[in-house]
């Protein structure tokens, strides 16, 4: 082994290994969904910082994640829409680690915002009257920081233990640089680097999940108590969209990183990344703005003040 060991300087990203028609078709079916996320989530974005009425705590951790969700494809679909035109392009070391980082702090930071996201909505509906108490700016903005600085801290040691693997043929790589799919082309031991990630999916999947599902076993027993019909239809509103992302982003992810890897063939974990880290991202925008009564108004108005104009 440590003699057919090499210092690595690229790996070969394969892709789908498809017919030439079909990977034309799915260029232009990516394209076309890449497109819908970043005008999607830049729409979530625009209406939250133009209109005043969603100057809110809970939109400000709302308009952190439209950023996460334009950021996240940015960082893996335009390579991922070459690869499809020129199957087998190479990637560069450096640009490969990059890349793992990059995922996996957006990946931590949307778990981390999603959490203070139903914390949000927990105080809100549970604790109204001290809610303007609790969630002042200033912890909304210290929340916002340490959710990112956790996720790329959390990142680093990630990819601070690949840096230390040695690396042997073939350099192929499934889909796009990412934890699991660099970690199998090791040719060293990657028992710490299993446990790590063990102990990071437990720390940024389970443990948020659990404190999600807590969050809102006690904000469904306080809508249930609201008399009001508009007010635990508005209440509802608000929540069901925050927990359709919810289940998508932690189901897929769970799935993906926590289940036995002998039940999911390479082509299977293909599709699984997909849903995981691009189509969940093109569905967040599409949940808020059908199921959230606040964000249709805002982009009623704004469509009204623009047709005026």
């Amino acid at each position: 082994m440590v003699k057919n060991q090499t210092m690595v300087t690229e790996f070969l990203l394969l892709g789908f290994l498809l017919g030439p028609r079909i990977q034309m078709l799915l260029f232009g079916l990516f394209s076309l969904f890449y497109a819908f996320t970043l005008l999607g989530n830049g729409t979530i974005l625009g209406l939250i910082s133009l209109d005043s009425r969603l100057h809110t705590p809970m939109y400000f951790f709302l308009s952190h994640l439209a950023i996460v969700d334009i950021a996240y494809p940015c960082n893996t679909v335009p390579q991922m829409l070459v690869n499809l035109l020129h199957p087998g392009k190479p990637i560069s070391f450096a640009g490969c680690m990059t890349q793992t980082f990059l995922f996996l702090s957006f990946a931590h930071t949307e778990c981390l915002l999603l959490v203070l996201m139903s914390y949000d909505r927990y105080v809100a509906i549970c604790h109204p009257l001290r809610y303007s108490v609790i969630v002042t700016w200033r912890v909304c903005i210290t929340l916002a920081i340490t959710s990112w600085t956790c996720g790329s801290l959390l990142a680093l040691v990630h990819v601070s233990l690949f840096l230390r693997l040695p690396f042997c043929g073939p350099h192929e790589i499934n889909h796009f640089c990412e934890i699991l799919s660099v970690l199998r082309l090791a040719c060293a031991d990657t028992w710490l680097n299993q446990v790590v990630i063990f102990a990071a999916c437990v720390f940024i999947l389970v443990g948020p999940l659990c404190l999600v599902l807590v969050s809102y076993s006690h904000i469904l027993a306080a809508i249930l108590r609201i008399q009001s019909g508009e007010g635990r239809r508005k209440a509802f509103s608000t929540c069901s969209s925050h927990l359709c992302v919810v289940g998508l982003f932690f189901g897929s992810a769970i799935i993906m990183y926590m289940a036995p890897k002998s039940r999911h063939p390479e082509e299977q974990q293909k599709v699984l990344f997909l849903f995981y880290s691009f189509f969940n991202l093109m569905l967040n925008p599409l949940i808020y703005s059908l199921r959230n009564i606040e964000v249709k108004g805002a982009l009623r108005r704004a469509l009204c003040k623009e047709s005026h104009s």
